[in-house]
């Protein structure tokens, strides 16, 4: 027996989630209208209410429900720095470790030609703004470590270079707890080019 419409209809929407297959996107369904019934209420208002909410905050893009996120409203935040991610989810990992002070820019994606985004998509000329501005003197790139990060990265370390603020790059290598067996050719190369000195040693000769 075929299942109804409305069944269909509400697979069909949770395939739109990322990782989420037919057969995935069944499961979810059944289990929603077999046993949590309520918690298929509470799912459907919260997803309305974020849709018709939530926008982008007017200085760094990130999602928010006012003009400005409670990031940038805070003054507490160490204005010199800035960190471009490209997600809203790679800002929310970086300020659960919290190891960073500053203000982010969220550039909602990376460069992609074939997909059809340049910097236009990504905001560029707002991120440039933000820079002229001020009192930003250091423009940390903390796109992701693959093919198109790095392309993003190095499109904007070239965009910014007429700024006159410094710009780095979020440093790559051996992760903590890695095991040097484990690692990659690239993961190990990259490691070796980041390397930090621990202690100087003086010249026996002079």
């Amino acid at each position: 027996m075929a299942n109804s419409e409305a069944i269909e209809r509400l697979k069909e929407a949770l395939r739109r989630l990322p990782g989420v297959g037919p057969r995935t996107a069944g499961r979810m369904a059944f289990h929603l209208l077999e046993r949590d019934r309520e918690g298929g209420k509470l799912l459907a208002e919260a997803l309305d209410a974020a849709v018709a909410d939530v926008s982008h905050c007017e200085r760094c893009n990130n999602f928010s429900e006012h003009p400005l996120c409670d990031i940038c409203e805070s003054g507490k935040r160490d204005q010199t720095l800035l960190c471009v991610v490209e997600t809203p989810a790679d800002l929310d990992t970086i300020e659960q470790a919290g190891a960073y002070t500053g203000y982010y820019f969220v550039l909602m994606g990376h460069l992609s030609p074939l997909d059809g985004v340049g910097p236009d998509q990504l905001g560029f000329e707002r991120l440039l703004e933000v820079v002229s501005k001020g009192p930003v003197e250091e423009v940390i790139l903390g796109t992701n470590l693959t093919v198109e990060g790095q392309a993003t990265a190095d499109y904007l370390s070239d965009l910014l270079q007429p700024q006159n603020v410094n710009v780095s790059r979020l440093a790559r290598g051996v992760p903590a707890g890695g095991e040097l067996e484990y690692m990659d050719a690239n993961t190990l190369n990259q490691a070796f080019a980041d390397r930090r000195m621990l202690l100087q040693g003086t010249d026996s000769k002079a």
